[in-house]
């Protein structure tokens, strides 16, 4: 074979070879879509629409009384205080109010504007406005404790008492922060969660889910409230990687207006957090705001609200000082 059927050769093996992995990618993504829209169907919404600033958001409202929203982490969506009890258990004596974050669950995340904690805030007030709700308790978990943070600090009026699990407050080096970032590109990040990411993101949910609620294990009803296939939708993917690259910057900037917070604070946070240290985080946001209770709960995780339900009910209910006495096996560290 001479040097010019050699480079043909070689020429028509690539244009093969790149072809198949583009027909691979092409077949991924529909596959993808069409889990998606499956997914969807077969977890239709339970709450109620909502139509603000262009969002359609969902939310779910439970009980009469004062009013406590809840806003969730990331990965997962309102069903996670549906799985942990805590929507119940609070329905009890309030009126209770839990919504899926733009992205989330059944809510819509256009492409408009960038979601930052602080957008989804501002959403979030004029939702409360619309339904009718005055002052709050506000509590919110991981990024929906920032979230939370940013509806209190800009938004105080509507907030009466904040209650925050498993927050992250100052800014940190973060790799899988970093490393989520092109996700949440244009375009790149659109064909990344339609293949790559979709499929390794299938691979790793569970060891990620167990990683939260280290050290206890996973509870036997998680997925069966929580989709797995509505967690790997790429619209929820995206979601996932722009608030974890929005986190870093939004940590910085609220760290310098902590000093604002003038509503009662419980914050709780997990000994054993693997996810966020409680000591650089919940810890410090203790020391730095004079009239926060603290409880760190023992041989508990990220997943906190899952193994101390009743405490943060609790914090809710009782005042500070009846609190102290009556949070086990949460305890307050000074």
């Amino acid at each position: 074979m001479n040097l010019r059927s050699m480079k043909a050769f070689a020429t028509s093996r690539a244009g093969v070879t790149v072809g198949a992995g583009l027909l691979s990618a092409a077949a991924t993504a529909l596959w993808v879509e069409m889990q998606a829209r499956r997914a969807e169907r077969g977890n239709p919404a339970r709450g109620q629409f909502i139509e603000i600033d262009g969002v359609r958001l969902h939310y779910v409202e439970r009980g009469t009384g004062s009013p406590v929203v809840l806003i969730h982490g990331n990965a997962v969506s309102l069903e996670d205080f549906e799985a942990s009890g805590l929507l119940d258990r609070l329905a009890v004596n309030h009126r209770v109010i839990a919504f899926d974050r733009p992205g989330f669950g059944h809510s819509h995340r256009p492409r408009d504007r960038m979601w930052t904690p602080t957008a989804q805030a501002k959403l979030l007030s004029e939702a409360l406005q619309r339904l009718g709700v005055g002052q709050t308790t506000l509590l919110g978990h991981s990024m929906g404790a920032m979230v939370a943070v940013a509806l209190a600090l800009d938004h105080p009026e509507h907030v009466s008492r904040l209650v925050l699990l498993s927050g992250y407050y100052y800014p940190s080096m973060r790799i899988d922060a970093l490393m989520m970032t092109p996700v949440a590109l244009p375009v790149l990040g659109d064909a990344m969660r339609h293949t790559v990411t979709a499929v390794l993101s299938r691979t790793s949910l569970k060891g990620a889910v167990k990683r939260m609620f280290a050290p206890d294990d996973i509870p036997e009803n998680f997925f069966d409230v929580m989709s797995r296939e509505m967690m790997l939708r790429p619209v929820q993917l995206r979601a996932n990687a722009e608030d974890a690259t929005f986190m870093i910057p939004e940590a910085a900037a609220s760290a310098k207006r902590y000093g604002e917070l003038r509503m009662p604070l419980a914050i709780f946070s997990g000994e054993d957090d693997a996810v966020v240290d409680p000591q650089d985080h919940s810890v410090r946001l203790h020391r730095d705001v004079q009239q926060s209770e603290l409880f760190v709960v023992p041989r508990s995780g990220h997943m906190l609200h899952y193994s101390v339900a009743a405490q943060i009910v609790e914090a809710i209910d009782a005042s500070p000082e009846s609190i102290r006495m009556a949070a086990t096996p949460a305890v307050e560290l000074q």
